[in-house]
C-alpha cells in the first residue's frame, strides 16, 4: 500500500505489524479504541540511519517537513510534586516550554525529560518516541496545527519505523488536551 504522505510504498495498518512496534505503542495499538480504526493507523519501514530531518526529507518526501510531528518528554514541578509529560509539536516547531507547556500542565518549572529518563520511562527509542502508548496517566499536550492534519507522520517507538496517523487520531489519545501554539510561532 502506498502511504498517504511521503514517497513510502511499504504503508501497512499497523496491528498487522505489532512486532515491529516498541511494547508499549503495540499494546495501545492493540487496545486502540479511537474514533479512528486502528487499521488507518499506518506502519511505514525507515532506515534509522537517515533520521537526520535533511536526510529523512530529501529520501521521504519534501512534504514530510509539513506533515510530521516530534514527541517530546518533559518534567514538570509543581510544588514538590514532579510529573512526566508528553507534548507533540509539527516537526517545523520549537516546543514552547517555559510559556505554553508550564501554563498547559499547571507548572511552576517545565523542562525538557533527561535522555535516560525518556527511554526508561516510556519503554521506546530515543528518537522514536511517540504519543501513541505514553505510560498510563500521562498528560499529552497536543499542538492544534499537529491535530488538525489530514496524516501526520510520527515515531513508532523505534527507529527504525514511523507511524502515519489522522491528525484527529491524536486528540482521541489518553490524557490529550490540545494547545492553540503549544510550538513557538518564532522557531518556525
Amino acid at each position: 500500500m502506498r502511504a498517504p504522505i511521503g514517497d513510502f510504498d511499504n504503508a501497512r495498518p499497523a496491528p498487522g505489524v505489532l512486532d515491529r512496534l516498541a511494547a508499549p505503542v503495540a499494546a495501545a495499538v492493540r487496545g486502540w479504541s479511537g474514533t479512528v480504526p486502528a487499521e488507518h493507523l499506518l506502519y511505514v519501514d525507515t532506515d534509522p540511519d537517515k533520521a537526520d530531518t535533511a536526510v529523512f526529507v530529501e529520501t521521504y518526501g519534501e512534504d514530510l517537513l509539513q506533515t510530521s510531528a516530534n514527541c517530546v518528554i518533559v518534567a514538570a514541578k509543581q510544588g514538590g510534586t514532579r510529573t512526566l509529560a508528553g507534548c507533540v509539536v509539527p516537526s517545523g516547531g520549537r516546543l514552547d516550554v517555559n510559556g505554553a507547556v508550564r501554563r498547559g500542565l499547571g507548572a511552576r518549572k517545565v523542562s525538557f525529560a533527561p535522555h535516560e529518563t525518556a527511554v526508561t520511562e516510556t519503554g521506546m527509542e530515543y528518537g522514536g518516541i511517540t504519543p501513541v502508548g505514553l505510560p498510563a496517566g500521562w498528560p499529552l499536550l497536543l499542538d492544534a496545527e499537529a491535530v488538525a492534519l489530514p496524516w501526520v507522520l510520527i515515531g513508532s517507538g523505534s527507529r527504525r519505523g514511523k507511524l502515519i496517523v489522522p491528525g484527529k487520531a491524536l486528540a482521541a489519545l489518553p490524557g490529550a488536551e490540545v494547545v492553540e501554539g503549544l510550538a513557538n510561532p518564532r522557531a518556525r
